[in-house]
């Protein structure tokens, strides 16, 4: 059995998943969703699976995730729906509840937050609340655990016996209650036989919702008798036919309420967290505190832990490559053979590795962000910053993490809700300068630019983010035309963060990562050893010089020589920077044959200072390293938008250097 675990945003829901599913969760995707979903097996329970949805206010697809749960329920048909609420805002959450129960699928309705109910001095009677709604009704606490297993028996009892809502009827007599069932009546036969439930299409006929229409089949004579059902009910009412709708919805959750909720006394949680946003949302203060508290993060991860135990793992892997080499020298093994697991699959993969701990790190700084409540609050800060570009303040922590590393800053575009702004996200992280590419700044800083350094390095930074927003703008008024998603967002209460969920995220993450190293990054290694250590007649080469890379970068030369820089080396080099950005140093190191200290004066015979420049900024905006764009093609679903976004990034690094060589060349 299949269960959907629908709710609002920031109710609980992934902690309930969690509790559920405990590290029996993968990932999914379902015909015609486009989007990754968390499936998890339920602990205990024999056979029984739970798709963890994305967190929406309403079943009326105004937005990308709101499309995503309809269609699931409808396309996939769960046996079962679990409808978590915040028993602390109840009479909001159960807006979305009304609109499951039409659905007429077996439903189980949970009061998450219970403990915080009790604590401030609240009752909701269970009961009555569910002869009302219909529905058995079950008061948990994710965050303690309490609840849990009395709400798998009901999930499961409820889901076996098909056991649907006895409760679908939420209209008083009036104009609104003859408009549903006149449409209801109209289309019961339509409906029925496309399996769903004839209250729910007749209130998304009324709302006008096209897809519904089309999906009934409906022929244009009925099509006007429904039309002309809500014209009367909005005369009489008063009332446009949403409007009407929703004052019926809410009336029905007054009631509700008025019957079964003892409200209790503002909570201590309400009041802490307001205190706190005075600082942490003041108008002033909020975005230098973000910033320092990223900062600290990015210290913490790149410099301090993340760092640490990176070098400390990248130790380990070299003693590993080592012990391996003397081992395979003492059985004789073939050269070849030999070079293929020590330079081609250990020190490629092991490179890729090492990144591991940084990854977890920073994803476990995040979680704690997010499970406090405080990135809805940077969400809210930045909001109209980047609404302005035609994104939601969401995107600003993806991008963020994109100046330490492009892979983790696409892994975290999985928390933006929107499909649109998830996909422009991806889109713009690249002109976030990454980490990797420091050392080359450095080096070509050093050689040219010794006075200037500084000025360099925060230069290209400052150009990325430029050229970023440029490109945003672009975007949306080509590719990404229309009105943004409306940005829908609570303000949580400031919660302690869950332990469990932390390192659930964590585990994801590694898991994730280490995947992706054995075997997208594991085969391009070994594709990229292969072109180094061969001839085009399959030699092996002892002068990479003469390798079918180095050939490959004789070819891609003469498209460099308008940037100013049309040596097969720089361009071979750049070739081995799609593996790892720091390889391009390396590998202009070993082509030049100088080591680290005569890199300069090596440097100067290739280039000039405005080639060095134009050099430096075609190496800021081409295609991330494979790790990066094997990331992008898992975001995107598709190897064809990859190959699409790889081509327009090195024609956008290619047009933007040869601007600048050619428009600097006739001042210098």
């Amino acid at each position: 059995m299949i269960f959907a675990l629908v709710g609002n945003q920031n109710c609980g829901k992934t902690t309930l998943f969690n509790c559920l599913t405990g590290a029996n969760q993968r990932v999914g995707n379902f015909p015609g969703v486009t989007v990754e979903q968390k499936i998890g097996v339920i602990k205990g329970a024999r056979d029984c699976s739970v798709v963890d949805l994305p967190g929406i206010y309403s079943i009326r697809p105004y937005s990308n995730e709101e499309i995503i749960t309809r269609d699931f329920i409808l396309n996939e048909k769960p046996d079962g729906i679990i409808n978590i609420l915040d028993a602390t805002n109840i009479e909001r959450n159960l807006y979305l509840t009304l609109q499951l129960l039409e659905l007429r699928i077996p439903t189980v309705v949970v009061l998450n937050m219970m403990d915080e109910v009790r604590g401030n001095g609240g009752t909701i009677n269970i009961k009555k609340m569910s002869e009302r709604l219909g529905v058995p009704v079950v008061p948990i606490s994710a965050a303690k655990n309490e609840g849990i297993s009395e709400l798998v028996d009901q999930i499961i009892y409820v889901a076996k016996n098909k056991i649907k809502p006895k409760v679908t009827d939420f209209c008083a007599y009036g104009p609104v209650h003859r408009c549903i069932h006149a449409v209801t009546h109209l289309i019961a036969d339509h409906a029925e036989a496309c399996g769903i439930s004839a209250r729910f299409a007749a209130i998304k006929l009324i709302e006008g919702d096209a897809f519904y229409a089309q999906k009934l089949g409906l022929n244009k004579n009925e099509l006007e008798m429904i039309e002309h059902s809500v014209i009367e009910m909005e005369n009489e009412e008063g009332l446009d036919r949403n409007a009407a709708l929703a004052n019926m919805r809410y009336s029905f959750i007054e009631a509700v309420c008025a019957e079964t909720v003892v409200k209790g006394r503002e909570s201590k949680e309400r009041l802490r967290s307001i205190k706190i946003d005075n600082v942490l949302t003041n108008k002033y203060l909020a975005l230098p505190i973000f910033l320092a508290v990223m900062f600290l993060i990015f210290w913490l991860t790149f410099n301090v832990i993340g760092g640490f135990l990176s070098d400390k793992l990248s130790e380990g892997i070299d003693i590993m490559i080592e012990l391996t080499d003397k081992a395979l020298d003492n059985y004789g093994i073939n050269p070849v053979v030999h070079s293929l697991v020590i330079d081609g699959i250990l020190t490629g993969v092991g490179n890729v590795l090492s990144f591991l701990p940084i990854i977890v790190t920073l994803f476990f700084f995040l979680s704690i962000l997010e499970d406090t409540g405080y990135m809805a609050r940077v969400a809210f800060v930045m909001d109209k910053l980047l609404r302005k570009i035609g994104l939601s303040g969401k995107s600003f922590v993806p991008m963020l993490i994109g100046f330490g590393c492009s892979v983790p800053a696409f892994m975290a575009t999985r928390t933006l809700t929107s499909e649109r702004d998830r996909k422009l996200t991806i889109l713009l992280v690249p002109y976030m300068s990454c980490s990797a590419k420091i050392p080359i700044y450095g080096v070509f800083a050093a050689a040219f630019f010794p006075e200037h350094r500084a000025l360099v390095m925060i230069g290209l930074y400052v150009i990325g983010i430029l050229l970023g927003i440029v490109f945003a703008l672009l975007m949306k008024h080509t590719v990404f035309r229309g009105k943004p998603i409306p940005f829908v967002m609570e303000l949580p209460n400031y919660r302690m963060p869950s332990p469990r969920s932390v390192l659930l995220l964590m585990w994801e993450k590694a898991k994730d990562f280490i995947e992706r190293a054995f075997t997208i990054i594991f085969l391009a290694t070994i594709v990229i050893w292969f072109l180094q250590k061969f001839d085009i007649r399959l030699n092996e080469v002892s002068d990479s010089a003469d390798s079918i890379l180095a050939h490959i970068g004789r070819l891609l030369a003469p498209i460099f020589t308008p940037l100013g820089f049309g040596d097969w080396r720089a361009a071979t080099a750049l070739i081995c920077g799609f593996s790892a950005k720091e390889a391009v140093v390396s590998s202009l190191s070993v082509l030049l044959d100088i080591n680290a200290g005569q890199m300069g004066e090596g440097l100067s015979q290739m280039f000039t200072p405005l080639a060095a420049f134009s050099f430096l900024l075609f190496t800021l905006l081409y295609t991330p390293c494979m790790a990066a764009v094997a990331t992008i093609k898992r975001e995107l679903h598709s190897g064809v938008k990859t190959l699409a976004v790889v081509i327009m990034q090195c024609f956008i690094a290619w047009l933007v250097a040869f601007v600048f060589y050619q428009i600097g060349g006739l001042f210098v």
